[in-house]
């Protein structure tokens, strides 16, 4: 019995100080380990380009490191849909595309996320443009006025790739299909890296893609540029016109490329990951990497990309409902 009651009064006086322990650890500051950034496609596509180039800076800002996690599958689905039920913490955070958040939930109506509900913005990191690039092989083509004839000429004759169905890389060259009045069967990818080997390979015709994936191929003269998504010819490609120079002005939509946290995260915590990635966008070398590889830099408040991804939702339901677009 005697031992029995000194073993009760040694448990009584750890309890206080295990609850002490417990509030310290609990009461640490954000972050206090590696935060991990899901890309939620293959590496090799502008997607994990960005990711690459921000997360090291991104990590020395936040002071502790920050890995980067390939989830590719279902057009960007997979990787999204694993940020949206992590906890709420701001160690798991996720690349923002417009695939994962308008253009896979406006083809897909049993989508394993709420693309609305399950986010929190935290910063729009750049703006990309999108660029139509062909194989000079398998369409051997000056300019898109020819590549159109060629396409009109062999209806379903040619394939082209895609970074997955429902993709902005789908749903853009069903747009211009629909502009042109042609005709190319969809082979999707699990990101437009595979998609980019198989244009090099010419396995498919060509594809729409970001810029800074598809610039060293297109300078390296493995694909040819016929035209690019800008308000404005680009710097890095002086002489590809805009989509709105070759009659497509519809087709003029960037891409971009942010943030994700899942919803839940404590506000103090989103301000603290946009302020590191402030900074991150602020560096000499970070940015001057960002701008060569043809993206623009944004950096925006959290609430002016919610209301950016709220606007391209808009716009992409609207052409899925036009065009009857379902997931194949």
């Amino acid at each position: 019995m005697r031992r029995l009651r000194i073993f009760l009064i040694v448990i009584a006086l750890m309890g206080p100080l295990a609850c002490a322990v417990t509030s310290k650890a609990e009461a640490q500051p954000y972050p206090s380990k590696a935060v991990r950034l899901i890309i939620p496609f293959a590496p090799g596509g502008t997607t994990d380009i960005v990711g690459r180039f921000i997360s090291d800076r991104l990590g020395r800002e936040l002071g502790q490191p920050v890995i980067i996690e390939n989830r590719a599958g279902g057009g960007g689905t997979v990787g999204a849909d694993f940020v949206a039920k992590a906890a709420p913490d701001g160690y798991v955070l996720g690349m923002a595309t417009v695939s994962t958040l308008a253009t896979n939930p406006a083809m897909n109506p049993k989508m394993p996320y709420d693309a609305t509900k399950d986010f929190v913005a935290v910063i729009n990191l750049v703006n990309v443009p999108n660029v139509m690039t062909i194989n000079p092989v398998q369409a051997p083509v000056k300019d898109m006025k020819e590549f159109i004839a060629l396409l009109k000429r062999n209806p379903g004759r040619y394939s082209y790739g895609s970074g997955g169905a429902g993709s902005i890389s789908h749903l853009d060259v069903e747009l211009f299909k629909v502009l042109t009045g042609t005709f190319m069967v969809h082979i999707p990818y699990r990101g437009s890296g595979p998609a980019t080997n198989d244009v090099i390979a010419g396995q498919v015709i060509g594809q729409i893609d970001n810029l800074p994936s598809s610039l060293p191929h297109i300078k390296g003269g493995r694909v040819k540029a016929l035209a690019v998504m800008a308000d404005q010819r680009v710097e890095g490609l002086p002489d590809v016109p805009t989509f709105a120079e070759v009659g497509l002005k519809e087709a003029n939509n960037m891409a971009w490329y942010g943030l994700l946290a899942p919803a839940g995260t404590p506000r103090d915590v989103i301000e603290k990951i946009r302020a590191a990635a402030i900074r991150t966008l602020a560096d000499p070398d970070t940015r001057k990497r960002l701008i060569e590889s043809g993206a623009i830099i944004d950096g925006g408040s959290s609430e002016a990309f919610a209301q950016k991804i709220a606007r391209e939702q808009a716009l992409r339901r609207d052409i899925v409902k036009k065009q009857n677009l379902t997931l194949e």
